[in-house]
């Protein structure tokens, strides 16, 4: 190999990748209109940069949303931008359970302003992303 050759090596890639994880349970009767707020949260969520994700799924009264987003900032962005439909799901809906995992250097930027909602934090240590 000659003195001015360069050679590469494979990086990893930074993960700040950041995923919420709620599970609902619809109130009794309610659970076609949160369907149709669920739609709208996802064609409004469509337009967002750092969206890498989103949709939900249902088992009964039961709902999951499937969320991901490129950082912590992206969710911050997103809380924002379906604000509004989310609180009307929280009048047909209760969250039984929030969980929001990603790398320390994303999740502290969310523990403050998400303290209201109190989510469970999952840190990731070890794991790769392509």
């Amino acid at each position: 190999m000659a003195a001015n050759d360069t050679t590469t090596s494979d990086t990893a890639m930074t993960d700040t990748m950041c995923t919420i994880v709620p599970y609902f349970t619809v109130n009794n009767g309610k659970l076609a209109e949160f369907k149709a707020l669920g739609e709208q949260m996802v064609a409004k969520t469509a337009h967002e940069k750092d969206v890498l994700f989103y949709g939900f799924s249902f088992n009964g009264d039961r709902a999951f949303c499937r969320e991901g987003y490129a950082s912590g900032e992206g969710v911050l962005a997103h809380l924002q931008n379906v604000d509004s439909l989310l609180k009307q799901a929280l009048q047909l809906a209760s969250i039984d359970q929030l969980e929001i995992h990603g790398p320390e250097s994303e999740l502290s930027k969310l523990r403050d302003p998400l303290k209201g909602l109190n989510p469970t934090y999952f840190v990731l240590e070890t794991g790769f992303r392509r």
